[in-house]
């Protein structure tokens, strides 16, 4: 996207990207303040990650979007580059999911909690027209193949591959798990992950989308995650983490049991 900072991961079958640094190819400009979950994760205002807010102090994401220093959460953001007047920031505190290894995408999940004062006291978000929770899929929700699902992130548009700093969406097709094992092998758990098909006339989620929402029938079902590394190609289809597989660790977390870093 606008900087150069990235984490790539590279497996032996193919070389596939953490969705980080750069944004929705193509898709179209999101009507203002009508994804009020969305949430940009930022370091020295440098837009990393997207987010989705689940709770009022709690952030969801991609792991892989953990970075060494401190993220800031931006929350009723339109224009990433604006000091809007709907905007929140926050600071946060990192729970990657226990079993998560960089490099990896089985487990690629964390949750943001929201603090102040060197992460001793709580902060919540306030909610209002501009910034609202999203809800969570439940625990046995079967997510049919071949539905549509909207993605939404900051990033760049566009056959110049130009930034963006305009929220934009897009929609790509869920597809069977065979799919993405064909292409992906033992690298794609369907157990964890959701396989997703996209065109390039509308484009889909690339590096810069990661942590962003997959949402299928007004639901919220998955987590952006990782791509090959030449995004925008038709021949390998995406992978979203699927958040049901996680909702026992993710209420321990919010519940103030779970692990934190």
């Amino acid at each position: 996207m606008m900087h150069t900072y990235c984490i790539i991961f590279v497996f032996q079958l193919l070389s596939l990207s953490g969705a980080m640094e750069s944004g929705i190819v193509d898709g179209k400009k999101v009507k203002p303040h009508s994804r009020p979950y969305m949430a940009s994760l930022q370091v020295d205002g440098s837009h990393k990650c997207g987010g989705m807010l689940i709770r009022e102090d709690f952030v969801l994401t991609a792991a892989h979007c953990k970075l060494p220093q401190q993220m800031m959460v931006v929350l009723g953001a339109q224009d990433i580059t604006k000091k809007e007047k709907s905007q929140q920031r926050i600071q946060v505190k990192y729970h990657p999911y226990p079993k998560y290894k960089k490099g990896q995408y089985d487990n690629d999940i964390m949750l943001l909690e929201m603090t102040l004062f060197s992460f001793t006291v709580k902060k919540n978000a306030t909610l209002n027209k501009y910034v609202k929770t999203i809800g969570l899929p439940k625990k046995d929700e079967k997510i049919p193949d071949n539905i549509q699902c909207a993605v939404a992130g900051w990033g760049r548009k566009g056959k110049k591959n130009l930034p963006s700093h305009i929220l934009r969406e897009t929609m790509e097709k869920t597809q069977s798990s065979n799919e993405c094992t064909k292409t992906y092998g033992k690298d794609f758990k369907a157990d964890h992950m959701i396989c997703t098909a996209f065109t390039k006339k509308k484009g889909g989620f690339c590096q810069g989308d990661s942590g962003g929402p997959l949402i299928c029938n007004n639901k919220l079902q998955g987590i952006i995650a990782f791509t090959a590394k030449d995004c925008n190609d038709p021949k390998y289809p995406h992978g979203s983490i699927k958040i049901q597989a996680f909702l026992p660790w993710m209420k321990k977390v919010m519940q103030g049991s779970g692990d934190t870093a």
